[in-house]
């Protein structure tokens, strides 16, 4: 299976239109600082150890976002190795989705 890599702009379409999971892979500390509204926080090693167990059951599919895009990357590619019908990168992570204007969730 493939990694989809997307845009901030590209993740919002695909979250307004489409059953998707979004799932971000950052540290607790960095999770409180501020996330993507409707995220769900499973730290990347945690996700590690079960890449699918991370998912929402029936969700086939999740956008994976961290700080810069780098550890969302290899969740992602965990997460498609092991049957994830569509694992999508936000490139540039959460530090891309602040640049592009989008809301973030303190907490």
């Amino acid at each position: 299976m493939q990694v989809h890599r997307i845009s901030p702009e590209e993740a919002v379409h695909l979250l307004a239109n489409d059953d998707i999971d979004l799932v971000d892979v950052r540290e607790p500390e960095e999770w409180a600082s501020g996330h993507i509204p409707g995220a769900r926080h499973v730290p990347l090693g945690s996700l590690l150890r079960d890449p699918l167990g991370g998912l929402r059951p029936g969700r086939a599919r999740a956008i994976f976002v961290c700080a810069h895009g780098i550890r969302s990357l290899t969740a992602a590619a965990a997460a498609a190795q092991r049957g994830c019908e569509k694992a999508y990168n936000l490139e540039g992570g959460l530090v891309a989705w602040t640049d592009a204007g989008l809301p973030v969730e303190r907490g």
